[in-house]
């Protein structure tokens, strides 16, 4: 880790500008599941035990750069202040302007001011200068801990920090980068990577960075329908990258020791997405996927063999489910690659869930605590994996 970190810092008396993701579920009016805040704290009370005063500052959905009450943050600073009981929590209701830089001035050592969505700008998404650098006037030293929002060139995790003498990462932050950094660059050996989700084409830059690093490439989910049909194989009504056939052919061909396919698939005559229901389903050969039907999970067959691979692994890397894991019947795959991970970390293993639908599959099958590391980041893991730099970090002071 080459970045300026928490520990580098001093932090008394000083105003800290923290971007964090609190881009949390509400329901009626208040958070429904805190642990994207949980995940904040140990940043958050080392800035207020070492006598900071402390800015947070985030995004919450997608209110296109206008205010929607819905996207407030309200609820969050309040779910904030029952988290940290013995602290003043101070909620501004914009995160630029006048007010908001005399709320910030009048802030004491070890308390909290959280500013109102991002987003409710538009200057925040369009990276604008004049948004950088209203954020960057409230406060002498910035810090992110926000790794979910780290692939975004946005004001809060791009423009921002450039404008600060010192911009540090958070221990979220560096603990994302130093697991997944490490996890690619310095595996303990043997190394395997399960790579499942809809497309080959969103996974292409992950594939091309990852399998020459790795022992072994499992993959499965809807893009491993693509790789069977490469290899000539019937694939049914399954999904199909068509313009993937070429670049699937080719990675079997320059690294056939290394792919593991799946040998058995679960297959339906009607998915009902919407409604989560299949029809009639049944296990057939991966190699012979009836005209009418569809895959949607991996069989018992190739759990098995995945499950033998990713036991016998010293690092395990995964990201996106084996199959449709948000239907109860084509959720087996998905959650028996989990029991694999949890019982690869038992022996010692380092087990990485790379976010996204992977974390949910984790999270469903309660194993969430049983992982190594589970990324908080979907987009910004993936990128990353993919070898390219993030703004939210390369815009942070190098050691």
């Amino acid at each position: 880790m080459n970045k300026l970190s928490l520990n580098d810092v001093e932090l008394k008396g000083r105003r800290v500008l923290c971007r964090v993701d609190y881009n949390t579920p509400l329901e009626n009016g208040a958070v429904s599941d805190n642990r994207r805040i949980q995940a904040s704290l140990p940043t958050v009370r080392h800035i207020l035990e070492h006598g900071g005063r402390l800015i947070l500052m985030s995004h919450l959905g997608r209110p296109n750069g206008e205010r929607v009450e819905k996207y407030s943050l309200k609820p969050v600073s309040e779910e904030l202040q029952k988290l940290l009981p013995g602290t003043k929590v101070h909620f501004a209701t914009d995160c630029i302007g006048a007010e908001v830089e005399r709320q910030a001035a009048e802030l004491q050592d070890g308390e909290v001011l959280l500013l109102e969505n991002l987003r409710f700008h538009a200057g925040e998404e369009a990276n604008s200068p004049e948004m950088a650098k209203a954020l960057a006037s409230l406060a002498d030293l910035y810090v992110n801990d926000a790794f979910g929002a780290a692939h975004r060139a946005h004001a809060s995790t791009a423009g921002a920090p450039s404008l600060f003498d010192q911009a540090a990462c958070g221990f979220l932050m560096e603990k994302e980068l130093t697991f997944l950094g490490t996890t690619v660059s310095n595996p303990t050996r043997p190394f395997t990577a399960i790579m499942g989700g809809a497309k080959v084409k969103d996974k292409i830059p992950v594939l091309e960075n990852l399998v020459p690093r790795v022992d072994k490439i499992i993959i499965g989910g809807g893009m491993a329908y693509t790789f069977l049909k490469s290899q000539g194989h019937s694939i049914g009504d399954s999904l199909l990258d068509k313009d993937q056939l070429d670049f699937c052919r080719q990675l079997l061909a320059d690294h056939a020791d290394k792919i593991v396919l799946p040998v058995d698939i679960v297959v339906t005559d009607k998915l009902d997405f919407d409604n989560r229901t299949l029809g009639e389903t049944k296990t057939v050969a991966a190699t012979a996927i009836p005209d009418g039907w569809e895959g949607v999970d991996i069989g018992p067959q190739s759990v098995a063999a995945f499950e033998e691979v990713i036991v016998g692994s010293k690092t395990v890397l995964w990201n996106g489910p084996m199959g449709v894991f948000e239907i109860e019947a084509s959720s087996h795959g998905t959650m028996a690659v989990a029991e694999a991970m949890a019982k690869a970390t038992e022996l010692g293993a380092k087990t990485i869930i790379g976010g996204g639908d992977s974390a949910a599959a984790v999270k469903k099958a309660k194993l969430s605590d049983k992982m190594t590391h589970v990324s908080t980041g979907g987009g910004a893991s993936l990128e990353f994996l993919e070898g390219q730099p993030l703004p939210g970090v390369t815009s942070l002071t190098d050691k």
